[in-house]
């Protein structure tokens, strides 16, 4: 049956998965409070998805209300029953192999988290508990390659960028590619598939067969940023703290591309694992860049850093403006340090363990009214305390001027109240007026208010 924009179909998997338990069946169809099953249809949606402009998460659920799937046991093994699903998923009524593969990944995931992780590990500190489950997650979806030289580089950056910025992101990752370098981004749209498509095209001329384009998301965000079609690794992490964590123990090296506020914040992440004093002497190649007409973005975030971090923080990265062949051969000069390194120390390629990450940086962090009162901006702690602080305001601050939860928590309850040094306020509020000002946030010049204080 299809109509304009929808498709009903049955689909299996293509190589994999193929023998659930009745229980994991149960599972995924609970709509209980504790069962899976919207989680299951939001994730599963988001991939079929798959190339739609839309990047809000209410807009495509309310788009796709219609939209229903269910699994099932049949004699030949596990089948998912797609009722009005999008029909760009399709080709004469089939379901897009790639896409397939990505929807039976988000099954992976989803119970294997629901199963395994949650209870895995005790014994363990809890920074350690949550450190093993992002191996254990990694494991299990086969990203982990142990006897391959370090070559994966993870390239950050927004899902709404300028054409050139786009662009420019695919010069990147097709010099990456002719150097035999593979590509892990946040699998979606904009600076995530730009590496990855440039990429593919030097793999073709290099004949280099097994490429590999991994994508980890999370169930938050994927409905915004659906998949892109060149993943072919898909990884649905449970939250956005073990995402961040998953990125940082498999890449081996770090782009970082134009983006908003959200690629902000994940600058302050990696910041605040490499100023720990633990991490000085690890090898950890780190490059801003993007195309001629970019350079107010890695500006305004330079200054802020230098303003709040300090020179030091400033020393963990390199800027690249308009080079991508420069930017490649620094970040395969880099992996070679990389490899040497961990050959020294015994350390494994396809996992980082030996990099501390904070527990402060794993934690899941909500952005109330009281959680961000709670924050201490104020320089009386260390420059990674204070780096894991940032992140949370910034991200709190984010949610307050474009997020519909925490734009009503701003009307209910007034601004966000924070403490600490008015000149840190200062610096933030400056930030975040210098991404409206270069259009990196969905908000216009005019209408922008500070949605935060600083506290009495």
């Amino acid at each position: 049956m299809m109509t304009e924009h929808y498709i009903s179909s049955s689909v299996t998997p293509l190589d994999n998965l193929d023998v659930l338990s009745p229980f994991e069946v149960a599972r995924l169809q609970d709509k209980s409070q504790g069962g899976l099953y919207n989680l299951f249809r939001q994730c599963a949606l988001a991939v079929l998805n798959c190339g739609s402009e839309l990047d809000s998460t209410r807009q495509v659920l309310n788009r796709f209300r219609e939209f229903d799937v269910q699994i099932s046991q049949k004699h030949r093994g596990v089948q998912l029953d797609l009722i009005n699903a999008p029909a760009t998923a399709f080709v004469d009524g089939e379901l897009i192999q790639g896409i397939n593969e990505h929807l039976f990944s988000v099954v992976r995931d989803l119970l294997y988290v629901a199963d395994k992780v949650d209870g895995y590990c005790e014994g363990l500190t809890p920074s350690a508990m949550i450190t093993n489950q992002v191996f254990n997650m990694l494991r299990h979806a086969d990203a982990l390659k142990p006897h391959v030289k370090p070559n994966m580089v993870v390239c950050w950056g927004g899902h709404s960028i300028q054409h050139e910025e786009y662009e420019y992101t695919k010069r990147v990752g097709y010099e990456m590619g002719l150097r035999g370098l593979n590509i892990c981004t946040g699998c979606g749209p904009g600076a995530m598939k730009g590496p990855m498509k440039g990429a593919t095209i030097a793999h073709a001329k290099q004949r280099i067969n097994d490429g590999r384009y991994v994508g980890i998301s999370e169930p938050g965000i994927i409905a915004a940023e659906s998949p892109n079609p060149i993943v072919n690794e898909l990884i649905i992490m449970p939250d956005i703290e073990r995402r961040l964590e998953a990125f940082v123990r498999l890449g081996h090296g770090f782009v970082v591309f134009p983006g908003g506020v959200g690629t902000a914040e994940e600058i302050l992440y990696i910041l605040g694992i490499l100023l720990q004093e633990e991490n000085r002497d690890h090898p950890f190649p780190l490059i801003f860049t993007g195309p001629a007409g970019s350079e107010d973005y890695f500006k305004t975030v330079d200054r802020f850093i230098r303003a709040t971090l300090g020179e030091r923080a400033a020393g963990l990265y390199e800027v690249v403006v308009d080079d991508a062949h420069e930017v490649a051969e620094r970040m395969r000069l880099g992996l070679n340090q990389v490899t040497d390194f961990r050959k020294q120390t015994g350390e494994a390629y396809h996992y980082n363990w030996q990099l501390r990450i904070p527990y402060a940086l794993q934690q899941t962090f909500e952005p109330t009214h009281d959680a961000m009162r709670q924050l201490n901006l104020s320089r009386n702690q260390t420059e990674h305390e204070l780096a894991a602080q940032l992140r949370c305001a910034l991200s709190g601050i984010v949610a307050g001027n474009v997020k519909e939860p925490g734009i009503r928590a701003i009307e209910e309850h007034g601004p966000f109240q924070l403490h600490g040094a008015a000149d840190i306020i200062q610096e933030l509020d400056l930030l975040l007026q210098a991404f409206v000002d270069q259009r990196r946030m969905k908000i216009k010049h005019e209408d922008y208010e500070p949605c935060f204080e600083l506290a009495s």
